[in-house]
């Protein structure tokens, strides 16, 4: 194959993993809209087989699994390959979130969470990368968030685990790009989701998790490799890693001590 992905989701099969709620199962709804053929995964099966109930389109496939267990990637993986005879993308949106409340988290916790938001997306890698570069062609993204772009006071061990699925994507970038495959990385701002619900701090310029959902859409289609939104906060955040560090640090302690 020579590689280059079609600019729109017609009969595309794309596996989402994270699908059940928020920015993924918005996701789901807009691309099956497009056409598109949905693997979903998460971890709740009866949440998955209603959401496939209300997508439109009829051929989607459900491959309920804990993104942590290697064998249970593997297992979904050779479902959904063996159900649709190919895949075309892969877009990894699974994650374990607490709010930044100030305390130090429990560390069975902090290791919970990286296992899911950055253990999973290399147990999905383990899977992929090699049947995409055998295939020739294919997409990987991983949504990380620009809580990755610098760290962020009390945001620990979530910020850590999205600035490492940043720094993971772009050197799939550089690695993949001789096969065909096409990585991109995902950072969204402030989203209206069950995880930002648990937030009790001010979220600057929320959008919705459809809006997200239809930026995402969107920006997989495109050649760029970073898909982020909504564009007035990103580019504010953008600004912070651009900071010289004593800057940047002064203007964090201020926040962190209004906090």
């Amino acid at each position: 194959m020579n590689g280059v992905l079609p600019q729109d989701y017609k009969d595309q099969v794309v596996w989402i993993i994270g699908a059940s709620s928020g920015i993924g199962e918005a996701l789901a709804k807009d691309i099956a809209r497009r056409g598109g053929k949905l693997a979903l995964s998460a971890r709740r099966a009866e949440v998955l087989q209603a959401l496939t109930e209300d997508l439109e389109g009829g051929d989607h496939f459900i491959a309920p699994l804990d993104v942590a267990d290697p064998e249970a990637v593997a297992d979904g993986f050779s479902a959904i390959t063996g159900h649709f005879g190919r895949l075309d993308r892969v877009v990894f949106m699974a994650a374990v979130y607490s709010p930044h409340d100030g305390q130090p988290k429990d560390l069975a916790f902090i290791h919970d969470m990286l296992a899911v938001n950055l253990g999973g997306a290399f147990n999905m890698l383990d899977v992929v990368r090699p049947y995409f570069e055998a295939q020739g062609s294919g997409q990987i993204a991983l949504c990380g968030s620009v809580a990755g772009y610098r760290g962020l006071p009390f945001g620990q061990p979530y910020c850590a685990g999205k600035a490492a699925l940043i720094s993971l994507a772009e050197s799939l970038r550089i690695e993949l790009k001789p096969t065909g495959v096409d990585v991109k990385v995902i950072n969204p701002g402030f989203v209206k989701t069950p995880l930002t619900d648990k937030n009790d701090f001010p979220m600057p310029m929320m959008i919705e998790a459809e809006v997200a959902g239809r930026a995402i859409a969107k920006g997989l289609l495109r050649r760029g490799f970073e898909v982020h939104f909504p564009k007035r906060f990103t580019f504010l955040m953008k600004t912070l890693r651009i900071l010289p560090a004593p800057v940047y640090f002064w203007l964090m302690n201020q926040i962190a001590h209004k906090l």
